[in-house]
């Protein structure tokens, strides 16, 4: 699993839900889900997006926005609008004074809104919960990234529009894998663009040898990497590898490896019951004492006091 993956992996397991809001002006909802990241792709008319620090992005039919929580905002037909209803923490949408409206507001099959003919229509993507893999990568968006539709061309939304309100075997199958696939598109777009700030590892991707040396450590974490065998695998003599890893990503191929590694170890530990000495395993220590005593130096915890805090 690489780390664009892994921006998936976690929270496709643990819930990500997906509808189509239609709406007449005047609408406006209070987004406090709380959730670590939502898309909202426009169909038709047209959505504001306007976050608590006053930032507000327009959008209109092809653009996507991806909105980064757990901070709120809000999505209205105006700037100024003032809210209408509010989405929860726990998803359910209800008046600012607490009525619910998920009943009064259903349209149809994953399709909510006040006017079944209204003149905007919103997909919106939110993924539940997240992992700390997946929040290298999103920790470097910024609260609300916004791909106009000039920028990018993505086949993926009209496609999503057409399935979003089937009812069919295996639907919600292919409804999380087109959001997936939505997202990945997305992300991959923000950080070409130019001038974006991308991850440095993120953009020693691109380079031949450091980039198969991430791929290594990424998709094979338990292997016993060295410096010399990860060198031998990527084509380069060791010292030129670490002095090029570590010039591109910042940190050395092993320091890499050892956060790559507890990232996967707090996830594993969040995610699943499984025992601290399966989990060191899977990630590449040899049992629970040595798992325990790199996650205490680095992040000043065990293990077991980590997976406590979840």
């Amino acid at each position: 699993m690489d780390a664009l993956a892994g921006l998936l992996d976690g929270p496709r397991a643990r819930g990500a839900f997906l509808l189509r809001m239609i709406m007449e002006p005047p609408w406006s909802v209070r987004i406090e889900d709380r959730a670590p990241v939502c898309l909202m792709c426009v169909t038709g008319g047209e959505a504001w997006i306007v976050s608590d620090t006053g930032d507000a992005v327009l959008l209109r039919p092809g653009d996507i926005a991806i909105a980064r929580g757990p901070e709120p905002y809000t999505v209205a037909h105006a700037p100024d609008a003032p809210p209408r209803a509010r989405i929860g923490p726990d998803g359910g949408c209800t008046t600012l004074s607490g009525e619910p409206l998920a009943e009064t507001m259903r349209l149809g099959v994953r399709t909510w809104g006040n006017a079944a003919d209204g003149g905007t229509t919103v997909l919106v993507g939110t993924y539940l919960m997240d992992g700390e893999v997946g929040r290298r990568l999103l920790d470097a968006l910024p609260g609300l990234a916004h791909l106009p539709a000039d920028v990018w061309n993505c086949p993926l939304m009209p496609f999503l529009d057409e399935e979003i309100s089937r009812d069919e075997p295996g639907q919600s199958v292919v409804l999380d894998r087109l959001l997936d696939l939505l997202l990945i598109a997305a992300v991959r777009a923000w950080f070409s663009r130019p001038g974006a700030e991308a991850p440095a590892w993120y953009r020693a991707m691109a380079d031949p040898v450091v980039g198969r040396a991430l791929r290594l450590l990424q998709n094979d974490p338990a292997h016993p990497w060295t410096v010399a065998s990860l060198a031998a695998k990527s084509g380069a003599s060791r010292a030129a590898l670490a002095r090029r890893f570590t010039e591109l990503v910042g940190e050395p191929p092993m320091a890499y490896l050892t956060g790559w590694r507890l990232a996967l170890a707090a996830d594993l530990l969040r995610e699943t019951d499984a025992t601290v000495e399966s989990v060191a395993r899977q990630v590449g220590y040899s049992g629970a004492f040595a798992l325990s005593a790199a996650f205490k130096r680095v992040r000043g915890i065990s293990p077991q006091e980590h997976r406590g805090r979840g």
